[in-house]
């Protein structure tokens, strides 16, 4: 954990959660996000989100990310990359800023997803669908980012592949 210091305040800035956007692709190029619906006695309960989740003890986040999406769907990723951007957000009971770092996990197009008791069902759904559905605009530009560097033939952005 690291401290921010000022003159007149010292904030707490952490990182234990992970966002994992799981996506297949179409034969025509085109790809499709896995979107979980959260269970109502969850936290968020009905959103739809992407995999989320927090990291064990000594954990790497990218192991955490794994772990959760087998978790959470049944699935495992062929293919894994890092996203190169980080979403976060403020958490005002225990005054801190938690940085959450983002992946993206293909999948083969015929897996079966099993949802755990964190959510009620999935869907496969196209960027504009997942973009109207998911509540936070970090997740939505995460989305956006992930999209623009599977299908567009010159992407200018860099994903680092996870060996899995």
């Amino acid at each position: 954990m690291i401290f921010v210091c000022t003159k007149f305040t010292v904030m707490k800035l952490t990182s234990f959660l992970i966002e994992a956007h799981i996506f297949r692709q179409s034969q025509n190029g085109d790809i499709e996000f896995l979107l979980l619906k959260r269970a109502e006695d969850e936290k968020y309960p009905g959103i739809w989100q992407m995999v989320t989740g927090s990291n064990k003890k000594s954990e790497k986040a990218f192991q955490t990310a794994i772990r959760e999406i087998k978790e959470e769907t049944g699935l495992v990723p062929k293919k894994m990359w890092v996203v190169p951007n980080v979403n976060s957000f403020y958490e005002p009971g225990k005054d801190y800023i938690c940085m959450v770092p983002v992946f993206a996990a293909l999948v083969e197009n015929n897996s079966n997803v099993a949802v755990s008791n964190e959510h009620t069902e999935f869907k496969w759904a196209g960027l504009d669908e997942t973009k109207k559905l998911l509540a936070w605009k970090g997740q939505r530009a995460s989305v956006d980012t992930i999209h623009e560097y599977f299908t567009k033939e010159k992407s200018f952005l860099n994903f680092v592949e996870i060996k899995l």
